[in-house]
């Protein structure tokens, strides 16, 4: 079972990933996870892909092609894999349904996890960290027991930059440029499955389970 995780930044499409890949025992492969692992160990495409890195430039998508498929080749991906993080693009889906083909492989679901640009403004904009021990916290889900203080260190809890709303704003625009036409792309293909990503955590995870059976 070879599943594509979509959905918007902060949908919640990393935590499903990890459960899909536990339910099924097939591993949760996650682009920027492959790339940090064949830089530290020095691959040949490593290599290739830090000179891009290196320059801040975004490493080609039949290079992160070529990463991906030496990663899905390995034994433990034998009985399928869950990619999260990629493609994002279009040209990226078509880059790897070509090579797939060419393995005689293909995608069999793309999961989109739906959640309203608002929901995921709020969800990110509650978002606390400790800068300190690295805690994360929820004003909504996970407050800590004295606003504003960390539990675990007793340190000032902050608003990061990253979930700042107009930052995630930004971040939503780009999606719906360049992500969202995937919706379309694997809806084509007959391999696309919407599950309500607004809905408790485990309970997304039951949907997916559902269109998954």
């Amino acid at each position: 079972m070879k599943i594509i995780m979509l959905g918007a930044p902060g949908a919640g499409k990393g935590t499903q990933a990890k459960m899909i890949a536990e339910k099924y025992e097939i591993p949760h492969v996650s682009t920027g996870d492959i790339f940090r692992a064949n830089i530290k160990n020095g691959t040949q495409l490593g290599m290739e892909a830090k000179q891009y890195m290196d320059q801040g430039l975004l490493v080609p998508d039949e290079l992160t092609v070529k990463i991906l498929l030496d990663r899905v080749a390995k034994e433990d991906c034998k009985n399928g894999y869950v990619l999260d993080g990629f493609p994002r693009t279009i040209p990226q889906a078509e880059v790897l349904d070509k090579a797939l083909s060419e393995l005689g492989d293909k995608i069999d679901y793309a999961i989109n996890v739906d959640v309203p640009d608002e929901n995921i403004v709020r969800r990110m904009g509650g978002r606390r960290a400790c800068l300190s021990c690295g805690a994360t916290y929820h004003i909504e889900h996970v407050p800590p027991k004295t606003e504003g203080i960390c539990d675990s260190c007793g340190q000032e809890l902050v608003l990061r930059d990253d979930d700042k709303p107009e930052t995630v704003q930004n971040r939503l625009n780009v999606y719906h440029e360049q992500t969202q036409p995937l919706i379309e792309f694997y809806s084509k293909k007959g391999v696309l499955q919407t599950v309500d990503g607004t809905m408790d955590m485990n309970d997304v995870f039951e949907a997916i389970v559902t269109a998954l059976s």
